[in-house]
């Protein structure tokens, strides 16, 4: 088993409420007054407040080459992921003592917006004081899916390591793969939905020292995990790189592939588990974006208060791509008391991919 002790995030400076994304969207992608008619209610439709971006309002006007962008994901990288690893070993509100970076057994780092060899966790452990035998396994071109991955790949370590701990870290910087002349419609929906953020989770094996260390009455416990993938979706969901970097593949299937794809994963998950959809408590989804969550909410009883944070968290930041699961969970960790209690993770991606895990709620 694994037990989550604590999350931490790490939040990029440049605010950007919605509207004005609206303002700077009509300004530099010049259609019609007819197509810009029949596109712009997708910001309002949204739900989202705003975003925050590792670059201000100003460089969204220009065009980027692709090694521009990813030299500025290389030097804010590894800032945000130190600050969401000290966010997290140091989190007063789920932890009663600060848990050292040398305690930490495995480091778990996913990210799919930029490059970097090596890789960030890596170069975090140059910055913080990590044991230099510290597992690390990197992960890249999972995109929003990968932050419950990164959860089930950790769980399954631990499993074999009973008395290890594992840090799990999410970073993306969506808004580096903003393309000013790709005028595709799923550019278009990527600018209405993306934003940039750094998630980190600790997580401890059944018999590791670290589990004294929480402070709530009752912290989740990964109890199973599941992986599927829908065969020949490729092109559902991912990049698509030329010269200037990449082009999102964002197709308008997604929240159909919800109601069939995912409905049956997600269904034979709980007949493993032998439990009734109706029994859970929190849905911690992540929210891909409104029509996704619409879609869940077909399927999940009393889904509006089971999806509360997944809402909370794009209203307030959009969708990170991977880390943004991760806010949701760390937003129910510390609002909320459920000894007793079952929830379920779940994160969509590429390939088509689909990531399901098991949370029980448990005291001490």
């Amino acid at each position: 088993m694994a037990y989550i002790l604590s999350a931490g995030v790490s939040i990029p400076k440049y605010h950007i409420r919605q509207e004005e994304a609206e303002q700077l969207v009509k300004e530099i992608f010049p259609r019609t007054d007819r197509e810009m008619g029949r596109l712009l209610p997708a910001f309002k439709n949204s739900d989202i407040k705003e975003r925050q971006f590792v670059v201000p309002v100003d460089w969204f006007r220009d065009n980027h080459e692709f090694f521009e962008r990813n030299a500025i994901y290389e030097q804010e990288a590894v800032p945000h992921a130190v600050t969401a690893i000290n966010n997290c070993l140091k989190n007063e509100q789920l932890l009663s003592d600060v848990v050292h970076p040398g305690e930490i057994d495995c480091i778990i780092f996913a990210s799919s917006t930029g490059i970097a060899t090596p890789s960030v966790d890596a170069r975090c452990m140059n910055e913080l004081p990590f044991r230099s035998d510290t597992v690390r396994l990197p992960i890249w071109g999972m995109g929003c899916v990968a932050g419950a991955s990164g959860l089930s790949r950790a769980f399954e370590w631990l499993k074999a390591n009973p008395d290890k701990s594992a840090l799990v870290i999410c970073l993306e910087f969506c808004s580096l793969a903003f393309q000013k002349d790709d005028h595709r419609k799923s550019n278009f929906i990527g600018t209405v939905l993306f934003g940039d953020g750094a998630a980190s989770v600790l997580l401890a094996g059944e018999q590791s020292p670290l589990r004294t260390r929480m402070r709530k009455t009752s912290i989740p416990k990964i109890v199973s995990a599941s992986s599927r993938l829908k065969k020949q979706a490729l092109d559902v969901m991912g990049w698509d790189v030329k010269e200037k970097g990449f082009h999102v593949i964002f197709a308008k299937s997604i929240p159909q592939l919800v109601e069939t794809f995912w409905k049956k994963h997600f269904q034979d998950f709980l007949q493993i588990l032998n439990i009734q959809a109706d029994s859970l408590s929190y849905f911690i989804a992540h929210p891909g974006g409104m029509k996704v969550l619409q879609a869940y909410e077909k399927l999940l009883p009393d889904a509006g208060v089971k999806l509360k944070y997944s809402r909370k968290i794009l209203h307030q930041h959009g969708n990170m791509s991977s880390p943004t699961v991760l806010y949701v969970l760390k937003s129910v960790m510390e609002e909320e008391e459920l000894a007793g209690e079952t929830s379920i993770l779940t994160a969509l991606g590429p390939g088509f991919s689909s990531e399901l895990l098991a949370l029980e709620w448990v005291s001490g």
